[in-house]
Formats: C-alpha cells, sequence, structure tokens
C-alpha cells in the first residue's frame, strides 16, 4: 500500500507541475495540456505487447522491441511539444521548464507503477 500511495502521490505532484506551467498568471498558456495526450498514450503499446507476448522465452521478442520503441517515440515527443511551443514563442521557456518537471516526474511515476505491479503475482495490473 506504501508503493501506491507513492505513486499516487508522484502522479498529483507531476500534474501540479503541469498545472503550474500552464495557469500561473505570468504564463497565463494551456498549450502545454496537449502533453496529456503522450500520458495516456504511452502505456498503451507496452501493455498490449505485453498481453500478446508469452514470457517464458528468455530471447528478445520483435513485439516487446516495437512496443519500447513505441513507447520511446511517444515519451520523447511528450518531452519535445513544450520545447516546440516554447521556440514558437507560443509558450514562456519557464513554462517549458516547469512542464518538463512535470513530464520527469509523470513518467518516473508510470515507471513505477510497471516495475511495482509488472510482475505476474496475485495483485498485478494484467487484472485492470
Amino acid at each position: 500500500i506504501t508503493a501506491l500511495i507513492s505513486l499516487s502521490f508522484g502522479g498529483a505532484v507531476g500534474l501540479m507541475f503541469l498545472m503550474l506551467g500552464c495557469a500561473l498568471p505570468q504564463y497565463n498558456q494551456y498549450w502545454p495540456l496537449f502533453v496529456l495526450f503522450f500520458y495516456i498514450l504511452s502505456p498503451i503499446p507496452y501493455c498490449i505487447a505485453r498481453r500478446l507476448v508469452d514470457d517464458t522465452d528468455a530471447t528478445s521478442n520483435a513485439c516487446k522491441e516495437l512496443a519500447i520503441f513505441l513507447t520511446t517515440g511517444i515519451v520523447v515527443s511528450a518531452f519535445g511539444l513544450p520545447v516546440v511551443f516554447a521556440r514558437a514563442e507560443l509558450i514562456y521557456w519557464g513554462a517549458c521548464a516547469l512542464v518538463l518537471t512535470g513530464n520527469t516526474v509523470i513518467f518516473a511515476t508510470i515507471l513505477g507503477f510497471f516495475l511495482v505491479f509488472g510482475s505476474n503475482d496475485d495483485f498485478s495490473w494484467q487484472q485492470w
């Protein structure tokens, strides 16, 4: 239960940084909220590959490799979008820094979720 509480706290802190990057009076631009789509999309390829692949094989699997590649592309895009917005002067660089900090915390939380609940024990994420 401690892991679940710490993951919830990490998600809340990450979203707080994202909201601060959008809603502070000196920034007041809500373009960075588009990274929420990347938060939702990032675990999907790995979850699909995990369902399709048998874990008993010790060698590398093309399906899992493709899922990791797609997940990496989604994560890199989530970090690149605020930088592109800042370079195009849609948002300020301070807002970009807050959003990048939020991205780091959120993706660390997602990774922590898969590390904690990714095993095949009685209480795993595969039940959901």
